[in-house]
């Protein structure tokens, strides 16, 4: 059987089909990483990572024959692009089946936050709520949503956002064809026009910092941010001085710069909503993904193009 390396722990509806299929070798939870791959490296022809998975080149390096990499999520800012374009590895991912998912998580994030339900929840299971009301928070209508990055994703939140009577604005490279939202050519004037910035944007190096300490006070002290995209696009110690300092209003983030690692700074406020990375955590879109990933894989060994190709390599 074809040989395949695992390098990310992966859920048993996915591990299971991969291994009655393939020869697979768990680099993810190896003792001894270095012997995996003295053993297996020469012999690897595919390789499974998650979305978050770091793949280093020095790791590709010791993958003579690697042809294919799937990666189980959307996002692939962990993959070397430009070095498997030049070695001719095909890199597929999995988008479309967890759009929708995605979109409700910072729905349901930027209600929470808004509508401050969080502190609401806490207050009843306080048994607080007999010696006083909740606070009175903000209304969606009527307010502006700025939306960063207005890819498969993003447009799905616009429309959950647009259904709660927010006005929609969007940042990205260039203005798309065919959307009625407004577009701003810099994130400086989205945010300076936005209640609420919700990030959507891919990671990588292209996007990392792009909120920064001046898109945060552009926001203002009632602005609020969410981020379901990667912890990497937003710059987090500033985001920390600028909840704790009053200049940013609050955040929700189902994402963050060291997962699962969360500052202690952001634990310890009131304005913020934290979710575990549960974005695409769903039965049925996590089983999704995992179709696609062995349908990527199969693709490839039976000769055929992939399901989906990253764009870069399109």
């Amino acid at each position: 059987m074809t040989d395949i390396l695992i390098t990310a722990p992966l859920p048993d509806f996915l591990k299971q089909p991969l291994m009655s299929t393939y020869t697979c070798h768990d680099y993810a939870g190896a003792s001894d990483k270095a012997a995996l791959l003295k053993a297996v490296g020469p012999k690897i022809r595919g390789l499974v990572q998650g979305g978050g998975t770091n793949t280093p080149v020095e790791l590709l390096d010791q993958l003579p024959k690697l042809e294919v990499i799937s990666v189980f999520g959307v996002g692939y800012d962990g993959v070397p692009v430009a070095y498997c374009k030049q070695r001719g590895i095909k890199v597929g991912h999995t988008p479309d089946v967890l759009t929708d998912d995605v979109a409700d998580v910072a729905l349901g994030l930027t209600l929470t936050l808004m509508r401050q339900f969080h502190l609401a929840n806490r207050l009843v299971h306080a048994r607080e709520w007999p010696k006083r009301n909740a606070a009175l928070a903000t209304s969606m209508a009527g307010k502006r949503a700025g939306i960063l990055g207005l890819g498969r994703i993003g447009k799905a939140i616009a429309r959950r956002l647009a259904a709660c009577e927010m006005q929609i604005g969007y940042h990205g490279r260039k203005p798309q064809p065919g959307v009625a939202y407004k577009y701003y050519p810099t994130l400086l004037e989205l945010a300076k026009n936005s209640d609420v910035l919700v990030v959507a944007s891919p990671g990588g190096a292209e996007t990392k910092h792009m909120v920064n300490a001046e898109i945060l006070a552009a926001l203002g002290p009632k602005g609020k941010v969410v981020n379901i995209a990667r912890g990497s696009v937003i710059d987090e110690p500033a985001l920390i001085a600028a909840l704790t300092s009053g200049k940013l209003g609050g955040a929700g983030l189902d994402v963050f710069a060291n997962e699962p690692n969360v500052p202690a700074e952001l634990l310890a406020l009131d304005n913020v909503v934290l979710f575990p990375h549960v974005g695409s955590a769903t039965k049925e879109t996590r089983q999704g993904m995992a179709d696609l990933v062995l349908a990527n894989l199969a693709a490839y060994f039976a000769g055929k193009p992939l399901v989906k190709l990253i764009p870069e390599l399109q």
